[in-house]
């Protein structure tokens, strides 16, 4: 049986990487965990689990997730705080696409002990 490494980047299989937190209970314990596991999400589809992760003030009603788009990596660039010692924290990420690539400097607060996307930039 061959065991795929998580989409995220990390040499973990997917299931005790970013599945850990797409299933529940637990959670990323940084904003770049958080941020890895979202792009995870967007790989497979999990609307739910980006919903969830959306900081309620700013978290759309709904999310209709393109699926012609192929995701083929994501490259974290720099991160700024972020740690269980932080209250908030950016993650500066280029998630590339079959045709193109996001950058996007995002930033994370944590909310009830809990970190989610607040909203990002948009990079050149």
């Amino acid at each position: 049986m061959t065991t795929r490494s998580c989409p995220c980047g990390l040499p973990e299989p997917y299931e005790s990487c970013c599945g850990r937190y797409h299933r529940g209970p637990a959670a990323a314990p940084s904003a770049e965990a958080l941020m890895r596991s979202r792009y995870s999400a967007f790989v497979r589809q999990d609307a739910g689990y980006l919903l969830r992760t959306w900081h309620p003030r700013t978290r759309p009603e709904r999310l209709d997730l393109d699926a012609g788009t192929r995701w083929t990596g994501l490259e974290i660039l720099g991160t700024t705080d972020g740690s269980a010692f932080h209250r908030t924290g950016t993650v500066t990420f280029r998630a590339s696409y079959r045709g193109g690539s996001l950058h996007e400097r995002s930033r994370f607060e944590r909310v009830d002990g809990a970190w989610v996307y607040v909203d990002g930039d948009f990079l050149a």
